[in-house]
C-alpha cells in the first residue's frame, strides 16, 4: 500500500481475501459455532468490504487489516441482533438456506481449528481447581444466578464470583494460546 491514504482498489481487496479469508471463518466460528453461518459472514465482510473501499483512508497494510476486521466485527455484532428473527421468518416462508456438505464443514473445522480448541479447553477444565469447575459449571453451563451458584456449593456470593472469574480467565487464556498457535 501506498504511505497516503488512499481508498483501496480491487486488487487490494484481493490481497485481503487471499491473506484473511480462512482466518475470518475461523472468526466466526469461533463465535457463532456454525460453519455455515461463518462462511455468510466471511461472504458479507468481503461484499462489505468491497462497497466501502473507496471510504477507506489508512496507508498501511495494517490498517486495511484492522478496518477489515471492524466490518467482520459489525458483522457478526449484525448477526447476532437479526438471526432470530431471519430464521423465524424463513421458517415462516418454508424457505431453507443452502447447507454445505459434510467436507465443506469439517474443512471448516479444520480451518477453524475448532478440535484444537476443544482439547486445549477440555484440558484446561481437568486441570482446573474442582471448585472452579463446579462454579463455572453452574454459572455457566446451567446458567444459575451468582446467588445460586454460592448457595449450591456453600460459599458466599463473592466467593462464587471470584470462583467463576478465576475460571473464565483461565479458560480465555487457554483458548487465547490454542488461537495463537492455529494462527501462527
Amino acid at each position: 500500500m501506498e504511505s497516503d491514504p488512499l481508498p483501496l482498489n480491487a486488487d487490494d481487496i484481493s490481497d485481503l481475501y487471499a491473506c484473511h479469508a480462512r482466518r475470518l471463518i475461523a472468526f466466526f466460528v469461533r463465535r457463532t459455532y456454525d460453519a455455515e453461518v461463518a462462511v455468510e459472514l466471511m461472504a458479507e465482510t468481503f461484499a462489505a468490504a468491497v462497497a466501502d473501499r473507496r471510504r477507506f483512508r489508512g496507508s498501511s497494510d495494517e490498517e486495511a487489516t484492522a478496518w477489515l476486521y471492524g466490518i467482520a466485527r459489525h458483522r457478526y455484532s449484525d448477526w447476532l441482533r437479526h438471526a432470530h428473527v431471519e430464521r423465524k421468518a424463513l421458517s415462516r416462508l418454508g424457505l431453507d438456506p443452502p447447507q454445505l456438505t459434510d467436507a465443506e464443514l469439517e474443512r471448516i473445522d479444520e480451518l477453524a481449528g475448532t478440535a484444537e480448541l476443544r482439547a486445549k479447553v477440555a484440558e484446561q477444565l481437568e486441570a482446573m481447581a474442582p471448585d472452579h469447575r463446579a462454579a463455572l459449571q453452574l454459572r455457566v453451563v446451567d446458567e444459575c444466578s451468582y446467588e445460586d451458584v454460592a448457595a449450591r456449593l456453600g460459599v458466599s456470593e463473592q466467593t462464587a464470583r471470584a470462583r467463576v472469574s478465576r475460571a473464565l480467565r483461565a479458560l480465555g487464556q487457554a483458548v487465547g494460546e490454542a488461537e495463537a498457535g492455529h494462527l501462527a
